[in-house]
Parts: structure tokens; C-alpha cells; sequence
């Protein structure tokens, strides 16, 4: 995993490729990590190319290994809700591409970044934000993020202006391009992506929903590098 020297803090473990064009990470829960496989596949042709597995799911340990072994290079599978050290060192070794924790811990982050492997820490307040990111952190993420809202971006950029920043938690499909526009790295969608797909939901309307994303932001970004 390639890292970007940061003067003054540690090294930071630069974003993926998949990341930085795809620019969205869909957050899986489910009844069991056994039920991911399906909706994973519907989310690839869509075009959501980066999968967030929940550690609030029973059964993530066991389906990681099969879920990259399944999908290969296709996609990038990280893990989510991680809030101890011990649990993101578990997850590297069975090959995560990336850790997201809803909160700032300093063990965590620092288990990732020891490997260049990125990592996502959440917060709210500038103070949570700003630790994350001068402990290392890849972009801190906004958690939870309707709370605030992508006006907050710009009043963070104020003091902190080169933080990188991923909106999580009651982030709508309709919300994305103000996200993007604000300057976040990525939108990160749960329930508004996922809606009932793990609940014998159409699968199709599954991918329908995440290629309204992408196009949502390609056309946000199109427009951004059009106003420079």
C-alpha cells in the first residue's frame, strides 16, 4: 500500500485507486455476513466498487477470506465498525483493504497506519476530526454525518485546510453531490443504498440505486473540474 509523506505528523496511508474513482462506499449490515455475497454482486454492477463489512454482523471473520477469494481484485472489501486494536489487526491479517471505526481511537488508527493500510476514524467535533487526521488517518469521517450536514466541510476547512473528509450515517443518495461538491474524498451510504436488498429486496432495484450514485458523482465532478 503506497503512503503519502505528511511534514509534521506520521505517514499517512494514501486512499486507494478504487477510492478515488469510485468515490463511494457502500456500509453493509445484514442478519449474518452469509447473506453478503449477492448483494456485493449487484453493488459491483452498479458500479460501488468499495464494501464496507460491519463487525456488528455476526459471521464477518469467516466470509472475509471467502468474499476476496470470490471477487478477487474486482472490488475492495474493508472492515467497518471496528473499535478496538485487537479487531483491526484481526482484520488486516485476513486481508482487509481498509478499517473504518465510528470513533477516534488513537490504537486503532495506529495499527493501520504501522501497515499503510488505509483507515477511516469518526468523529464529529473538531477536535475528534483533528485528531484523527494528525494521528494519520486517510480521511476522517463524519459521523454521524446528517447531523451537520456538507456545509460543514467548508467551516472544517477553515482551520484544518488540508483535511480529507468522508460523510457517514444518514447520508441519502440525493445528498451526494453537496457532499462532493463540499470536497469530501467519498460518500460512504448505508441504508439509503442498501434499502431492503437484505430483506428479499429486488437486487436489481439494488444496483438501479447504486449506479444513481456513481452518476451522481461523476456528473458532480465533471461539473467541479469544468468550473476551475
Amino acid at each position: 500500500m503506497l503512503r503519502l509523506e505528511n511534514p509534521g505528523t506520521v505517514a499517512r496511508p494514501a486512499p486507494s485507486a478504487t477510492l478515488r474513482d469510485t468515490r463511494a462506499v457502500a456500509v453493509l449490515r445484514a442478519r449474518h455476513a452469509s447473506d453478503y455475497a449477492p448483494v456485493i454482486e449487484a453493488l459491483q454492477r452498479g458500479g460501488v466498487l468499495s464494501i464496507e463489512l460491519t463487525l456488528s454482523t455476526p459471521g464477518v471473520w469467516e466470509e472475509l477470506p471467502l468474499l476476496r477469494e470470490r471477487f478477487g481484485h474486482s472490488l475492495e472489501i474493508g472492515v467497518g465498525t471496528v473499535t478496538a486494536a485487537a479487531e483491526a489487526e484481526t482484520a488486516l491479517d485476513l486481508g482487509a483493504a481498509y478499517i473504518v471505526t465510528p470513533v477516534t481511537d488513537p490504537g486503532v488508527i495506529d495499527a493501520c497506519v504501522r501497515r499503510g493500510v488505509p483507515v477511516f476514524p469518526g468523529g464529529l467535533t473538531p477536535t475528534e476530526l483533528h485528531t484523527g487526521w494528525k494521528l494519520g488517518a486517510t480521511a476522517v469521517k463524519i459521523f454521524p454525518a446528517s447531523t451537520v450536514g456538507a456545509g460543514y466541510v467548508s467551516q472544517l476547512r477553515g482551520p484544518f485546510p488540508d483535511i480529507e473528509v468522508m460523510p457517514s450515517g444518514g447520508v441519502n443518495i440525493e445528498d451526494v453531490p453537496a457532499w462532493i461538491s463540499a470536497g469530501a474524498l467519498a460518500v460512504s451510504l448505508g441504508g439509503p443504498l442498501l434499502g431492503d436488498a437484505f430483506k428479499g429486496g429486488d437486487l436489481q432495484d439494488l444496483t438501479a440505486r447504486a449506479r444513481r450514485v456513481r452518476e451522481l458523482i461523476d456528473e458532480t465532478a465533471e461539473q467541479l473540474e469544468a468550473g476551475k
